[in-house]
């Protein structure tokens, strides 16, 4: 009459009267409940550590930014300064090559007075020469050396 089918139905039906008269689905639905809450906790304490990790690393970020400025900054800084010293050593190069042409101008001109003195002294003592010659041939004897010598002197006291 009644199939095994049958019989597992009203087992079936049976264990949950059972369980439902006991109260297990109460259990069942405090446990999902507190299981629940534990999730959406953990999801809460996740949202506040990837709030607090987006903090830092906006932080960080702000931090890289600035150490970026900062770094040029110093770059510029530093160009600038590199630029200062540029100029100013061109300068003292440029004051320097200035002041040895002076002194090197001051020495031609000091050695062109000093060749013009000796090419002066030498054409004296060769005029002397000359005049000396002539002027012994002229005035030759006893009568003409004192006048001879004393013209002489003279001449080397008159080019010098």
């Amino acid at each position: 009459m009644f199939g095994a089918e049958t019989w597992e139905l009203v087992a079936f039906l049976i264990f949950v009267g059972a369980a439902l008269w006991f109260g297990a689905h109460k259990r069942v639905a405090d446990a999902l409940d507190e299981r629940g809450r534990k999730i959406a906790g953990e999801f809460d304490a996740a949202a506040k550590l990837r709030a607090e990790a987006e903090a830092i690393l906006a932080g960080f970020e702000a931090k890289a930014k600035e150490a970026e400025a900062e770094a040029a900054a110093i770059v510029a800084q530093a160009r600038a300064e590199a630029e200062t010293l540029a100029a100013e050593a061109a300068e003292r190069v440029k004051e320097f090559v200035e002041r040895r042409t002076r002194e090197a101008d001051s020495k031609i001109a000091l050695a062109e007075r000093q060749a013009t003195a000796d090419v002066r002294a030498a054409a004296a003592d060769r005029a002397v020469s000359a005049a000396e010659t002539v002027i012994r041939g002229q005035t030759a004897g006893a009568a003409g050396a004192p006048l001879v010598e004393r013209e002489i002197a003279g001449l080397a006291g008159r080019f010098s």
